[in-house]
């Protein structure tokens, strides 16, 4: 890898690579189990120059937590938090076209941006049965962006058939370790396609652990994360204790 790439870490690249994809005046959700966007929400108050609205599936608005909670559903997200939103409240914002942004997690995606939480292996008899879609299921079709992630960039996570298909719609972005790739949400047949590459890391080496085949025509090297990115991220995890785990 050449020195550029030391600049990122699997934990800096996955955060701020979230964080980018909040933009002016989103309302923004992360949900359960979300520990990454949960941190890429914090990160993002303290670099954007530009207002957001957080809201997480603890029921916290605009959470100004002293300590950042290892859960991404901890009481302490109401901490500062300007109001309280009930559960059935985010589905209703979604339906109602009032959320800009959801992270979602998935275990497996495809080209299409849709994702499987719910099983890995046949329906009837599977190998692993997952928590199923929760959320997503409303959130995917309704939100006007959905952007999701792993920690693991493998042909069995990026996948050209999904086991099952738990939720489908307006997937924008999925971030991994080694790339962002992005679709067009507001069209159903759009097919995810290389954007943004970790420097060091080859288009051709991304294609030889991705499950299916994308466009990289436009890709790029992402610019290294800013001063202030880093700073502020040292600041919600001092200790590395989410580093760590990454």
């Amino acid at each position: 890898m050449s020195a550029a790439s030391e600049e990122w870490t699997d934990f800096s690249w996955l955060v701020i690579q979230l964080a980018r994809q909040i933009r002016p005046h989103d309302v923004t959700f992360s949900g359960v189990n979300s520990t990454l966007p949960m941190l890429a929400c914090l990160l993002a108050k303290r670099t954007c120059d530009f207002p957001f609205t957080y809201l997480n599936v603890a029921g916290g608005v605009d959470p100004t937590p002293a300590r950042i909670p290892h859960s991404s559903s901890a009481p302490a997200l109401f901490e500062g938090s300007a109001s309280i939103f009930a559960n059935q409240d985010f589905y209703d914002l979604c339906l109602r076209g009032g959320m800009d942004l959801c992270f979602l997690g998935a275990a497996q995606i495809d080209a299409l941006g849709r994702t499987n939480v719910s099983v890995i292996g046949d329906y009837a008899k599977p190998k692993v049965r997952l928590p199923g879609g929760g959320g997503a299921v409303v959130m995917m079709p309704t939100a006007r962006r959905v952007v999701t992630w792993r920690t693991e960039h493998t042909p069995r996570v990026l996948v050209e058939r999904l086991d099952f298909v738990t939720a489908a719609g307006r997937t924008a972005a999925v971030i991994t370790p080694l790339a962002v790739f992005e679709r067009d949400p507001d069209h159903a047949a759009s097919r995810l396609k290389l954007v943004l590459m970790r420097p060091g890391v080859a288009a051709e080496e991304i294609a030889a652990r991705t499950g299916f085949a994308f466009a990289a025509d436009t890709a790029v090297v992402a610019p290294p994360p800013t001063r202030r990115e880093l700073d502020a991220l040292a600041s919600i995890d001092p200790d590395a204790r989410f580093a760590a785990e990454i």
